[in-house]
């Protein structure tokens, strides 16, 4: 790409960054209440996302071969097991990457 191509595309993705982060609260102003399917799209999507992330994860892990998934399965459950402990997000995921990556990279 020429620059005049780059500094258009950046500003592009600058410009798409800024419209939908401000876009739902100039829809949505502070005075009244969000509409009812907002609300349910809020709290149903993020768990369709995490759900649709572990799929995506796993969909390559080999039951039948090698490792027989047994890193991944831990690591899982490392993640189930801190977030049941200490509710927090950050903990949990962190956790579980840390684990699956020492496994990957020293057992298995």
């Amino acid at each position: 790409m020429t620059l005049w191509q780059q500094i258009v595309t950046i500003a592009i993705c600058v410009l798409a960054t800024m419209i939908t982060r401000f876009l739902p609260f100039a829809v949505f102003s502070s005075g009244k209440p969000a509409p009812k399917y907002i609300e349910y799209l809020g709290k149903a999507l993020p768990p369709a996302i995490f759900g649709m992330l572990v799929v995506y994860c796993l969909k390559s892990v080999e039951v039948l071969s090698g490792s027989y998934g047994l890193p991944e399965l831990m690591g899982i459950l490392v993640t189930v097991g801190l977030h049941l402990w200490k509710r927090q997000m950050i903990l949990s995921i962190a956790g579980g990457t840390v684990c699956y990556m020492a496994l990957v990279q020293f057992v298995f």
